[in-house]
């Protein structure tokens, strides 16, 4: 549902079952450099195949990924859970979510987004 709700948005979404097979999880550093980013937004849920959303952004973050809009989402929050999201500076999603309070939280990046950027698509074409 998100990925329609993003793409109705006409956002171009690349979605993974598991996060194992996220390109960047597979390298050792990012490969966009500082002016770029390959994403305007990565979301997340905290109990995913194999990783938990937490581990899998900060993870990214190490990587150095230049993404800044980043939401986890959960029906499961534990104390620990939203402390670690919130310093990782992560939305916090509580499912089930409202769409409205994510189609609020879209705008505010989409207000602060130069539509003229382009995304890097290293991620694309691995050569």
């Amino acid at each position: 549902m998100l990925s329609e709700a993003l793409e109705c948005r006409g956002y171009e979404v690349f979605s993974f079952s598991t996060p194992a097979i996220c390109p960047l999880q597979k390298l050792p550093e990012c490969r966009c450099m500082d002016n770029q980013r390959c994403t305007d937004v990565v979301i997340a849920d905290i109990d995913m195949p194999g990783m938990s959303g937490l581990d899998f952004i900060e993870n990214q973050k190490n990587k150095n990924c230049k993404c800044r809009h980043v939401a986890l989402m959960s029906g499961s929050w534990s104390g620990e859970g939203l402390l670690r999201a919130r310093e990782l500076g992560c939305k916090i999603l509580m499912k089930p979510f409202p769409f409205d309070e994510f189609y609020v939280w879209l705008d505010e990046i989409e207000r602060h987004t130069d539509p003229t950027r382009e995304l890097r698509n290293w991620f694309q074409n691995p050569g």
